[in-house]
């Protein structure tokens, strides 16, 4: 799938996209457990996309490198579409 056919609200995408860069780390607590997320830029030749990345996966990726997201799912956040693998996706650099 490229970045200009992923709709808000859609299961089940897989991608591939490169980093372009990363915002702020944050940290959150709910239900009693902490964890970490970051929103990263990503891009293929068809345009962009905000990526959502959580917990472990934040330190696997860096700038520059090309992920791939299996099972993923879109949402729109303060106008933005964004891209996560979520609970039920993975995420994987590849090599």
């Amino acid at each position: 799938m490229k970045v200009k056919d992923i709709k808000n609200r859609q299961r089940k995408i897989d991608v591939e996209l490169t980093i372009k860069d990363f915002g702020d780390l944050r940290t959150f607590s709910k239900f009693g457990t902490s964890g970490r997320v970051i929103t990263a830029l990503g891009f293929d030749d068809s345009g962009k996309i905000c990526i959502t990345i959580w917990n472990e996966d934040i330190d696997l990726v860096k700038i520059g490198d090309k992920i791939k997201i299996t099972n993923g799912y879109a949402t729109e956040f303060q106008g933005i579409l964004q891209i996560t693998s979520g609970r039920y996706g993975t995420l994987e650099v590849i090599k």
